[in-house]
C-alpha cells in the first residue's frame, strides 16, 4: 500500500519517493537557491596569530596519526 501526500504544488507524491523522483525534485529547486557572489576571505598574517594553545592530548593525537596519503 503507498501512501500518497499532497505536495505544495497541489499533485500528490509517494511518501517514500525514489533516487530518481528525489533528484528530479532537487533539480527543479536549484535555481532557486542563489549563492551571493562572496570575495575570498584575506590571510590572516601569521604575526597576527597569538594566544593559541593546544592540549598536550591533542598535540599525542595528532602526533599519533598517519601522513594523508600513507
Amino acid at each position: 500500500m503507498e501512501t500518497k501526500v499532497s505536495s505544495a504544488r497541489g499533485r500528490g507524491m509517494a511518501a517514500d519517493p525514489g533516487l530518481e523522483e528525489l533528484r528530479g525534485d532537487c533539480a527543479r529547486m536549484a535555481p532557486h537557491w542563489v549563492v551571493p557572489e562572496a570575495a575570498a576571505p584575506a590571510p590572516v598574517p601569521p604575526s597576527r596569530i597569538h594566544g593559541v594553545t593546544i592540549p598536550p592530548s591533542s598535540v599525542r593525537l595528532i602526533a599519533g596519526m598517519s601522513e594523508y596519503g600513507d
